[in-house]
Parts: C-alpha cells; sequence; structure tokens
C-alpha cells in the first residue's frame, strides 16, 4: 500500500535519448526533466531495461516511446500501482513504408544484385560488360497482381493492407480481435481470411503483424510452410520468435520459401540462403522517433494532471473530461464492492460526488472520483488515510 503525496514541481525521468519535440510537451514551470532523478513522478523510455532498476515511492508512470514493452517489468508495475504507457500507432507509418520497401526490392532481388554489382569494384573497365552479362541471375517479380496477406490488422497491418492495394496487389487479412476502429480504417476491398490456413495458402507474399504470444510464437514453422505456395515470400517486422528459425532454414535451402525478410537478424538468420536481414529499422525514421516521444509525453502529462488513462498496458483505459474539481484517484484490487467501499469514505467527510468512472483489467481496477465540494486541504490526509485502510486499495491520489 503506497500513497503517493503531491509535489507542486514534478519529474520526468529520460532513460533513453528522447526526441526533443517530445519533452517539450512538458511545461518547464511545472516539470523538471533530467537522467538522473532517483524518484521521479515519471520515467519516458524507449528501449532501455528496467528490470533490475528500483522504484522511488514517487513513481507514477512508465511511458514507452515504442509499442512494445519487454524492458519493463510490467507486473511489478501494476503490483505498486504504476501505470505503464505504450504508443501504439505512432510508429506504424515508418514500419509500413519499411514493409512496402522490402517487399517491393525483395521480389526484384535488389539486394541480392547490389551485394553482387559490390563484389565487381576491382573489375574496371569491364565492369559495364559484367554487369548486362550477369544481370539475368537477379531477374525478379512484379508484385503487382500478386496477393499480399496480411496477418495483424492493427495500426500497422491496416496501412500494410490499404496501400498494397494501391500497389495493385490483391491482398487477403486474417485477423480474429480486429478493433471497431481498425475495421472502419481498412479498406473494404481487403478480403477477409476466415482462417489463417486460408491466407497461407492462397498468397504470394505474407507479412506478419502480431504481438508475441504463447499462441504465436513459432507460427510459421514446417506445419505452416507446407500449407503455403512454394517460393512464397514472408516479411516479420514483427518479433523474431515469431519464426520457428530451424524450420525456416529448411523451408529457404529447399524453395518452398523463396525469401525471408525480418528486422529481427541473429547468428541463425545470417546463415539462413536467401534470408533478408535489416538492422531492426522498423521505427527508426526521425519522424516515427518524434511520434512517439509526442505521444508518450502527452499521455504522461494528461495522466499526472489529470489522473486520465489512455494506451496503457497494465490498467484500463478511464478518463472524466477535468473541470478543476477535486479529483481522487485509485488504483485497486479488482473486487466487489470497493467502489462502494470508497465512496462511502468519501461521504463521511460530507462531500458530494460530482462524476465517476470505474474500469477493470482482470485481477485490477482503477476508479476516478471528482467531488463537487470544495475540500478544505486539511481533511485531505485524513481521508486518504481512511481509504488506504480499505483492504485491496493499492495506491490512491489526490489531484
Amino acid at each position: 500500500m503506497n500513497t503517493v503525496t503531491e509535489i507542486k514541481v514534478k519529474t520526468i525521468k529520460t532513460l533513453n535519448n528522447i526526441a526533443e519535440n517530445g519533452l517539450n510537451v512538458f511545461n518547464k514551470d511545472q516539470y523538471t526533466i533530467d537522467n538522473v532523478s532517483e524518484n521521479p513522478d515519471a520515467i519516458v523510455v524507449r528501449s532501455f531495461n528496467m528490470h533490475t532498476i528500483e522504484f522511488g515511492n514517487h513513481l507514477k508512470a512508465i511511458a514507452r516511446a515504442g509499442a512494445g514493452v519487454n524492458n519493463i517489468p510490467v507486473d511489478k508495475c501494476t503490483e505498486r500501482g504504476i501505470v505503464v504507457f505504450n504508443t501504439p500507432g505512432a510508429n506504424a507509418n515508418a514500419v509500413k513504408e519499411l514493409v512496402l520497401t522490402t517487399l517491393m526490392a525483395s521480389s526484384r532481388n535488389l539486394f541480392a544484385g547490389v551485394g553482387w554489382v559490390k563484389t565487381l569494384e576491382d573489375e574496371g573497365e569491364q565492369i559495364p560488360k559484367l554487369v548486362e552479362a550477369g544481370k539475368k541471375q537477379f531477374v525478379g517479380k512484379e508484385i503487382k497482381g500478386k496477393t499480399l496477406g496480411v496477418i495483424g490488422l492493427g495500426a500497422i497491418g491496416a496501412l500494410v493492407a490499404n496501400d498494397a492495394l494501391d500497389l495493385d496487389m490483391d491482398v487477403i487479412g486474417f485477423d480474429p480481435f480486429i478493433s471497431v476502429d481498425t475495421a472502419w480504417n481498412l479498406s473494404r476491398n481487403v478480403q477477409r481470411a476466415l482462417t489463417i490456413e486460408q491466407l497461407f495458402a492462397n498468397s504470394d507474399y505474407i507479412t506478419v503483424h502480431v504481438p508475441l504470444t504463447d499462441d504465436t510464437r513459432g507460427m510459421f514453422n514446417e506445419a505452416s510452410f507446407s500449407i503455403m505456395k512454394p517460393g512464397v515470400h514472408i516479411l516479420n517486422f514483427s518479433r523474431g520468435e515469431l519464426v520457428n528459425e530451424k524450420d525456416m532454414a529448411v523451408a529457404l535451402e529447399s524453395g518452398k520459401v523463396g525469401q525471408y525478410i525480418t528486422d529481427f537478424p541473429n547468428e541463425n538468420v545470417l546463415k539462413m540462403k536467401n534470408a533478408v536481414p535489416i538492422p531492426h529499422l522498423g521505427a527508426s525514421t526521425i519522424e516515427s522517433e518524434e511520434n512517439c516521444a509526442i505521444m508518450a509525453a502527452r499521455q504522461v502529462r494528461e495522466f499526472l494532471e489529470t489522473g486520465n488513462i489512455k494506451n496503457s498496458v497494465n490498467f484500463p483505459n478511464a478518463s472524466i473530461p477535468y473541470t478543476g474539481k477535486r479529483r481522487l484517484t485509485a488504483f485497486h484490487q479488482n473486487v466487489p464492492n470497493m467502489v462502494g467501499k470508497i465512496t462511502s469514505a468519501i461521504s463521511n467527510y460530507q462531500l458530494n460526488i460530482a462524476d465517476m468512472v470505474n474500469r477493470s483489467r482482470g485481477d485490477y481496477a482503477y476508479t476516478i472520483i471528482d467531488i463537487d465540494n470544495k475540500v478544505n486541504g486539511d481533511i485531505i490526509p485524513s481521508l486518504e488515510e481512511k481509504i488506504n485502510e480499505i483492504e485491496g486499495i493499492i495506491t490512491i491520489r489526490m489531484i
């Protein structure tokens, strides 16, 4: 149980180089930003490994300027009532552009061709003649009229699917968990695969955009390759572990898979025939880094100043328009009558509730309560103490 006392100037700690436009979101009169504070109010991070870091008792939020949060001890944060944010969609355009770039480049054997030309650097005046003679080994295919299978139709997958249609490809999509928002943004010309096996069997190119889970780990394997068209190209800009690398090496050697383009090279990948290893460039653009930093900073600022939560990976989204009234927020276990106990404690101080929202996510929940009355600052410590006595409360905050 941990009550955080508000301090006038809040501290934001950065654990990586965060784009300046993102840090500018924080008003310099209300926030200090550094990379050394031992007890900040919030942390903004990119890829820094946080699993061995000790957290101070002021820490309320961690924002990952990116989508993946494997570098953050999310379970530990949840137990302490620390919100972990990510920035879904902020880097989607950058990844989409690289997917389409490598889709076309691999189809035209561009990577292998450029590598071969570089081996001719000592041939002097013979280079043009050798190029003309050797270029036939790199004859490729046009993507127009071919079928692209898109697994996962979230922010990135939907952009890839829509733009592939504009390149005159046929597009099949598979995503059993597609959101309403994504469905609105997805072209009606994207064909729906009822099963992933249907997508495997009908695609000339397959790109995957799903998180790594127990269900998706190793989803590209001997069994799935056996369903696919001979010479299929597979693009993986999601997670390396989605692919069984032993089976992929065999499929590439036999030609069952024509090319494997991945943003996650390792020793195994570098030894594979017809693998195209990309040095993890998916979100590495100036624009993407700025978009992620700005989105992360805005989410942290909104939470610190109003208690509203958006794009948390460990607590539910919850928000009430902030009108300047005294606001109480509480992280607590998702158990019966918790909200009743909190509101009862508030009413014991003759305080009226102006607005309230309660949202749950698994074993945990979050409650925001706006108080209608002008609250005497002298009673706040007593009210906090009473609410903290409720079994199942993790942490509370008065704003």
